[in-house]
């Protein structure tokens, strides 16, 4: 992967962490690695725990963002969540949502699945 795709999905992960900062979240962790993937932010606010995959896009001409969520993606994140949540002891309330960061626009698609 190129390093202008990396600095651009760096960039996206940083614009949503502060809309949800602003909403009143905590960031939890960020860039969470396992083996085959990783947890983009993890997020809390109460006794709620927030999963995010962020997508970022310079432009939907290829597509939006939500679409690159797809079956295969979704199980892997609930795999990896319930991963995180053994390795940090953490309990409460779940939720996933999907980010898109397109053009500098953020969109935050809540419970997504």
């Amino acid at each position: 992967m190129d390093r202008s795709r990396v600095a651009l999905g760096e960039w996206g992960e940083a614009r949503v962490a502060r809309h949800y900062e602003s909403a009143g979240y905590v960031v939890l962790d960020r860039n969470w690695r396992v083996k085959g993937g990783e947890l983009d932010l993890l997020l809390a606010r109460g006794d709620e725990i927030v999963f995010c995959e962020v997508k970022t896009r310079s432009s939907d001409h290829f597509g939006h963002g939500v679409e690159a969520v797809g079956h295969r993606k979704k199980l892997f994140l609930r795999r990896t969540a319930v991963s995180w949540l053994d390795a940090h002891d953490r309990r409460g309330r779940l939720r996933f949502d999907v980010a898109t960061v397109t053009a500098g626009d953020v969109a935050v698609i809540e419970g997504a699945f």
